[in-house]
């Protein structure tokens, strides 16, 4: 593809060597260990010939050279990324590091694996092979519509716009890694992704229970599962938080839950964020039922964990996938929560969204459930997790009417008469 009248030349950006530009392409710089066989990255196809060091090309002072101005001229004498796959890689290795002690912005453990599945799975095989500002915002653009689509012939589900949001933030957290690390110019033109447009909001709405819901649930699953629904239901802990939990995270004198660890894929990694580590309420009757699961495992010391696994003899938590799968959702099918063989999205997370929406229709001060829910933002209760049900918009709906009209009804239905 062509560069526009405004973009930086690539091979400004890359080693000392350029090759000549057949029909269409651009002369970048080429940095091959051999030199058989060498190719355009631009066209990924033989180039005609090495033609000669880099000053002597059409923007280091050869035949209708132009002079660089601004900060873009270091650019040219200095050896960068040949593509982009390669930065991407950068960044895995610098930013996305399993150990986060010495990072200065942490990321929680599933952020750093769905950024690399990101990466690996879908920005470095489409563009792992350009130049990074060889990439469009267009061309971008379009692709993030073929993955809304999907592709039906193939089996790949189309993505939601909330994920291709998180690609495309993604994408631009690569390119500020570059120009951070002076990879990259840093001006508008060094990110492409400054011009990327697309939808953040979704069309999911979770699916919310009523509490009596909720406990026909309970009445379907047996024990210890049964006592672990409830935890969940009761206390908004993520299923990853309850799975983590060990006997002395539990403090039954002072009735508090203390959440230390969460149980992400099979490893052991810290709180989601420094608003998940705050403690969790504890109800007296929500610790009368953990006493007595306590009384009945075999697993009962400090140290053991509150859900473990029999088959592994209590050296890991029970999965939370096969939870849901044999015994919540058939609970949920039973209880009339959702239908047989409806495809829907069902699991834990929903007794967080239904308890704080239980808890607003309550009436309960927001800042409240926003702290029972350890968010560190009560627009995100509000908006994300919070959802009023018809009837209770119905009530408010007759008690504005009430104030509206008062006692004087019958003004207006003498009218309509």
């Amino acid at each position: 593809p062509r560069l526009g009248a405004q973009r930086i030349p690539l091979c400004m950006l890359f080693r000392r060597v350029w090759c000549a530009p057949r029909d269409g392409c651009v002369p970048i710089w080429k940095n091959r260990r051999r030199t058989s066989g060498l190719g355009c990255l631009m066209c990924l196809g033989p180039s005609p010939g090495i033609i000669g060091q880099v000053r002597g090309s059409p923007t280091h002072g050869g035949p209708g050279s132009r002079k660089l101005t601004g900060s873009t001229e270091r650019y040219a004498s200095v050896s960068f990324w040949e593509t982009s796959g390669q930065l991407c890689r950068h960044y895995m290795e610098n930013e996305l590091m399993e150990d986060q002690s010495e990072a200065t912005i942490e990321k929680a453990f599933a952020t750093i694996e769905t950024y690399k599945r990101h990466l690996r799975n879908r920005i470095i095989p489409r563009w792992g092979r350009l130049a990074p500002l060889a990439i469009e915002s267009l061309e971008v653009e379009k692709w993030f519509n073929e993955l809304k689509k999907g592709y039906p012939k193939k089996d790949v589900m189309p993505l939601a716009d909330p994920t291709i949001d998180k690609i495309r933030r993604v994408m631009n957290l690569v390119y500020l890694h570059g120009q951070r690390c002076n990879f990259l110019p840093r001006q508008q033109e060094g990110n492409p992704m400054n011009w990327v447009r697309q939808r953040t909001t979704s069309s999911y709405q979770a699916l919310i229970m009523t509490p009596q819901q909720a406990f026909e649930i309970l009445l379907d699953t047996p024990e210890p599962r049964r006592t672990l629904v409830l935890s969940d239901a009761a206390t908004a802990l993520r299923v990853s938080e309850i799975l983590g939990l060990t006997w002395m995270d539990l403090n039954f004198k002072d009735l508090v839950v203390h959440v230390r660890r969460a149980y992400v894929w099979g490893r052991f990694k810290e709180p989601k964020s420094k608003a998940s580590k705050a403690p969790v309420p504890m109800h007296p009757l929500l610790a009368g039922f953990l006493l007595a699961w306590r009384g009945k495992t075999l697993y009962s010391e400090d140290g053991d964990f509150v859900f473990p696994s029999t088959r592994l003899n209590g050296r890991k938590p029970l999965s939370a996938s096969i939870l849901v799968q044999k015994y919540l959702r058939p609970a949920a099918v039973k209880a009339g929560v959702i239908a047989n063989g409806q495809k829907v999205r069902f699991g834990f997370h929903n007794f967080r969204h239904s308890l704080a929406s239980a808890l607003v229709k309550m009436k309960v001060d927001p800042k409240t459930v926003q702290e029972f829910l350890r968010q560190a933002h009560v627009t995100t209760t509000l908006q994300l997790y919070a959802q009023s049900d018809m009837q209770s918009k119905r009530d408010a709906q007759g008690r504005f009417l009430e104030q509206m009209f008062g006692d004087r009804v019958h003004l207006l239905t003498e009218r309509i008469q």
